[in-house]
């Protein structure tokens, strides 16, 4: 007879979850045995265990940003749920839909201070959409149906807790008594389309700009024909935020790529000039590249209400889904005749692509971490699949890798996850096991969860059809983007203390595991270290002994940048001679405007320098 934890699993495969990541433990034990009851009957789940709880629910969120689907995470009690809290934050704030099921101790024990009795509905409760203990047979359909209907459709994480004698219950089909609810495992549908008159109104003010720009986050996935028609209509000039990147094909010539201090100048020259705005999908949190307030009219199209008209003053808020409202609003829309706007953007990233190259070109005392990305960019296959993580990797990801269509791309776009890149990349490997997939990451994050996922890649890697997996580490001994962070944003010099990473060998170690390890150390030799991963059918660390000095220049060196960053050296910084050596080199290859505008500290802050 099915318990409560054989109904449960076949829930979640009613839901159309095929795949779970999970880590076991006492607290879930009984649920632990029926997944590999089921398994054994080969009716069960896939279940993939990383090497902790942390990871399984990173790489249930980025199971949901590369496929679409409810990702799914599992986990014992405490401490073993707390440890999911990060990635579920991870899916929170990206807007992810995933459901983790976490154990409980039984159900005598609540409220009594028993060990590893925790409350776990309170330490839950800020990060799940919902949160809910199934408490009796008959209460656990309606638990676990609402918590991925919940999940799907408010786009954030919901939470079972399941208490360990619960889990053995005996399962009991929910009755017509007062206070059981009978549900249902159907999704709801998310294709949302606005109001007609609304579609009017917000073709009426595209039709109505002479300078239009188009601004596409992740919320876009799936509409980009429609994004591209809109463009194509309106005369407007695109820019995607980073997790946005693989939305809009990188050969599209008036695509900005990314904003901001990761951005290109045509993107912010649009920013400061457009005359209107509209805002596909996104959440981009950093408003001081956003137009000044009354510059444009703005439309925002998204599925969270709540993050609407909350960056930029819109003058039109549309409720729905991208793919949907842009397919509504297309007829509505007048060709332009008059692309002199569109063309400028186009004409402004050639410029630009010369001076990334160039930047990339530029020899430092050490390999310059430019060309490895740029070197890669060159060679990314058809169908590829790139991770990063969010220190420097995630500034040289968007100034150099460059997405085509078919390809994907993603990190955490918290950017204060620099934990994300290895299960990020590894769930992607799961997802689309065929495809070849690349990880970039940083020392400082790959000793945090990198060296440990190579483990979970060794254990796996057989039952992919494709075990091509690259991994690239920009080995620099330093938490590069936090001793930068630490210049620019407060003036403070580079503390050696709280930055150093200690050095190891990278390479040695995927060595160690059976795997390709490539040293790279010469610019010389940066192209051939690609072709050689990419002809290896299999698992290739590249182990890139990089400068950790080359500056993340902005497209716009401000004042306040600026300052922050002289008051730093001033104040000692142990790499004083080595950042001003290198970032002269990097202000000279940018040309000589950009030189002029950081130079002229003393005339305030001028917009264009």
């Amino acid at each position: 007879m099915a318990n409560v934890s054989d109904f449960v699993i076949d829930r979640i495969q009613q839901w159309g979850v095929t795949r779970v990541f999970g880590f076991p433990g006492d607290g879930i034990g009984e649920f632990d045995g029926a997944l590999g009851r089921a398994e054994r009957k080969g009716e069960g789940l896939k279940y993939v265990r990383p090497t902790h709880e942390e990871i399984c629910a990173l790489m249930a969120t980025a199971h949901a940003k590369f496929t679409g689907e409810v990702g799914v995470c599992i986990a014992t009690s405490s401490p073993g749920a707390f440890h999911m809290l990060n990635g579920l934050y991870d899916a929170q704030m990206d807007n992810q839909p995933v459901v983790a099921f976490v154990g409980q101790q039984g159900l005598n024990s609540l409220g009594t201070f028993n060990q590893q009795e925790s409350n776990l509905e309170r330490v839950f409760a800020d990060v799940a959409c919902y949160v809910q203990t199934i408490v009796s047979p008959e209460q656990a359909q309606a638990v676990v149906d609402t918590a991925f209907r919940t999940a799907r459709t408010r786009l954030a994480p919901a939470v079972v807790i399941l208490p360990h004698d619960v889990q053995s219950m005996k399962m009991e089909e929910p009755g017509r008594e007062q206070w059981v609810s009978r549900s249902s495992a159907v999704a709801p549908s998310t294709s949302i389309t606005p109001p007609d008159a609304e579609i009017k109104k917000a073709a009426a003010i595209l039709n109505a700009g002479k300078k239009v720009v188009v601004m596409v986050g992740h919320g876009a996935n799936g509409a980009t024909d429609e994004v591209l028609k809109v463009a194509e209509l309106t005369g407007a000039g695109i820019i995607t935020a980073l997790r946005g990147k693989q939305v809009v094909p990188s050969d599209v010539p008036y695509h900005a790529q990314q904003l901001g201090l990761l951005g290109s100048r045509p993107s912010l020259e649009m920013m400061k000039d457009c005359d209107t705005l509209l805002l596909l999908g996104t959440n981009y949190p950093y408003g001081q590249f956003l137009p000044k307030t009354g510059q444009a009219r703005a439309i925002q199209v998204d599925l969270k209400p709540e993050q609407m008209g909350l960056r930029y003053p819109t003058e039109l808020n549309l409720w729905g889904d991208v793919k949907a409202t842009l397919e509504a609003l297309i007829p509505h829309l007048d060709a332009k005749t008059d692309l002199a706007w569109q063309e400028g953007v186009s004409k402004g990233m050639v410029e630009w692509e010369q001076e990334m190259t160039a930047q990339a070109e530029t020899e430092y005392e050490k390999l310059n971490p430019r060309l490895v990305f740029h070197e890669l960019n060159k060679r990314l296959p058809p169908q590829a699949i790139v991770t990063c993580d969010a220190g420097t990797t995630a500034d040289w990801y968007g100034h150099h890798i460059r997405l085509r269509r078919g390809m994907m791309g993603d990190l955490s776009g918290r950017l204060a996850t620099m934990l994300a890149a290895m299960p990020y990349a590894t769930a992607a490997k799961f997802a689309y096991p065929e495809r070849p997939v690349i990880c970039t990451i940083g020392d400082g994050a790959f000793q945090m969860l990198g060296m440990n996922e190579l483990i979970t890649i060794k254990k796996y890697m057989n039952t992919w059809a494709n075990p091509q997996f690259i991994i690239m580490v920009l080995h620099n001994d330093d938490l590069e983007q936090v001793s930068w962070e630490m210049r620019t944003e407060d003036g403070n010099p580079l503390w050696d203390g709280s930055q150093d990473v200690e050095t190891v060998d990278y390479a040695g170690y995927a060595e160690l595991l059976g795997f390709k390890g490539i040293r790279l150390k010469k610019g010389d030799d940066v192209g051939a270290a690609w072709d050689a991963a990419f002809a290896y059918r299999g698992v290739t660390l590249i182990d890139a002994y990089v400068s950790k000095n080359v500056p993340p220049i902005p497209a716009h060196i401000s004042l306040e940048y600026a300052m922050n960053t002289a008051k730093a050296l001033l104040k000692g910084d142990p790499e004083e001679g080595n950042v001003i050596v290198d970032s002269a080199k990097a202000l000279v290859t940018e040309g000589v405007s950009r030189v002029k505008g950081a130079l002229h500290i003393g005339q305030g802050d001028k917009e264009n320098d």
